[in-house]
């Protein structure tokens, strides 16, 4: 048999619903709250900055959303996406486990990130938005929206994490290409950036800084938007088309995973391939395991409180009940940018608290190193984000290796490396290193925390 076992779609099994999973969750979501009144928000607070269909999107309790076909002929371009099996991998860690993968790096930004960019800019669209203002942290985020934007006729602007920005110049390039205007944040172009630089100069960045220039800029104009790549549930829901069609690819392979792994910042890629799988468990009965993996130097879910707080640092946003290290903590500028967040996913939160979910966390250097061995085997330089759930996978192995279990292994890898080669640069030349965060700034954030009664 080939070492490469490749399972692909056609065109006709491309998903046309999306899965909700508050439809089966056994506790409902806490609510989001309004941030001057503390009281549950209402559509037409949410509609200053996101346009109606997404909002109705973010508080459906529908299982099954349909898939506008405006968003399923750009989806056509690049899914289903294809699922293999990693048997060079098993080879390698000479593992009885069985290893799939779902690769997302195929899609025209390289990761996960346009199955939400292309529907949210499809139904700012519609409504007569002109301008959608985002943030980015490594840049999939803004590369997707810009693409979005570009085939939807719509201005973007993306505040990219500064540390990001310095460190990703070709991204930049990939959103300028397409239209975009990218601006390193902290800015000086809002209130919220400038209020930052003063107290903080040589600031480097974080997403919840960004979000709230790219909230602060959406609520000014009329005729502008906000747009999130991941945490809200409307995201979730629309990475769903993953795991719908993982479903369909492992059925093929005739097998069934035991677990589901991937990396976590906001959630939004692990939900996508997790939360169909999950669902049908709520409903059904199982015994699937659901490893989040974070990294140790940002450790939301490991290390954070489940507690109600800002998705943003100047405090713009709705309040969200969620794992959190306190929204004006910035992590350390270690290279998976997509996943240095300070919050969660409320349903990807919700979920961990409830058990569902095991989160776990790694350091930069052992996932470097497993994103590494992985590409030896596969052919694929992962993100580094990505590389955080090929380690876990990777452990998952090797710990089947020990104890002669052939456990079936899943998981997501959400997007290629191509556009962070400095980062493997740097680690070959051994110029990264593991950064810790300072527990004392955790401390201080979470101690500002809102109050909420």
């Amino acid at each position: 048999m080939s070492d490469t076992v490749k399972y692909q779609l056609d065109e006709e099994h491309l998903p046309k619903h999306w899965y909700n999973i508050n439809a089966d969750l056994p506790v409902p979501l806490d609510p989001v709250l309004h941030p001057g009144t503390q009281q549950p928000i209402t559509a037409d607070e949410l509609a200053v900055i996101f346009p109606r269909a997404v909002i109705e999107q973010e508080m459906s309790t529908e299982r099954e959303i349909a898939i506008p076909e405006p968003v399923r002929e750009v989806y056509r371009q690049w899914r289903p996406s294809p699922l293999f099996r990693a048997r060079r991998l098993e080879k390698a860690l000479n593992t009885p486990a069985k290893i799939f993968y779902k690769y997302e790096g195929v899609s025209p930004a390289g990761s996960h990130k346009p199955n939400t960019a292309i529907p949210q800019a499809f139904y700012n669209k519609i409504e007569g938005v002109k301008r959608i203002a985002t943030e980015t942290g490594a840049g999939q985020w803004g590369s997707s929206l810009a693409l979005a934007g570009s085939f939807f006729g719509l201005e973007i602007i993306v505040y990219m994490v500064k540390v990001s920005y310095n460190q990703k110049p070709y991204r930049r390039a990939f959103m300028e290409t397409f239209g975009a205007q990218c601006i390193a944040s902290p800015s000086t172009t809002t209130a919220s950036g400038r209020a930052i630089l003063a107290e903080h100069p040589h600031s480097t960045g974080s997403l919840g800084i960004a979000i709230s220039e790219a909230v602060e800029v959406a609520a000014q104009r009329d005729d502008t938007k906000y747009a999130l790549g991941s945490v809200l549930n409307h995201v979730l829901l629309h990475q769903t088309v993953t795991g719908i069609e993982a479903m369909e690819q492992m059925a093929m392979a005739g097998a069934h995973p035991d677990m589901i792994i991937g990396c976590t910042g906001g959630g939004s890629n692990f939900a996508g391939l997790a939360f169909p799988y999950l669902g049908k468990q709520l409903r059904e009965g199982g015994n699937m395991q659901f490893i989040a993996v974070e990294p140790s130097a940002c450790p939301t879910l490991t290390k954070g409180l489940f507690a109600y707080d800002f998705g943003d640092t100047a405090h713009l946003t709705p309040l969200c009940k969620m794992y959190t290290l306190g929204s004006s903590f910035v992590p350390p500028g270690f290279h998976a940018g997509g996943l240095r967040y300070h919050g969660m996913a409320p349903q990807v939160s919700h979920l961990a608290k409830l058990g569902y979910i095991s989160p776990r966390s790694y350091n930069q250097l052992e996932c470097f190193a497993a994103g590494i061995q992985f590409a030896k085997a596969e052919g694929i330089i992962p993100a580094p984000e990505s590389n955080h759930a090929v380690r876990a996978a990777i452990e998952e192995a090797e710990k089947c290796r020990e104890s002669g279990e052939a456990k079936t292994i899943l998981f997501m890898l959400s997007g290629h490396g191509d556009f962070d080669m400095q980062a493997y640069t740097d680690y070959l030349g051994g110029k990264l290193k593991d950064l810790v965060y300072a527990e004392s700034e955790v401390a201080m954030a979470l101690a500002g925390l809102p109050s909420v009664g």
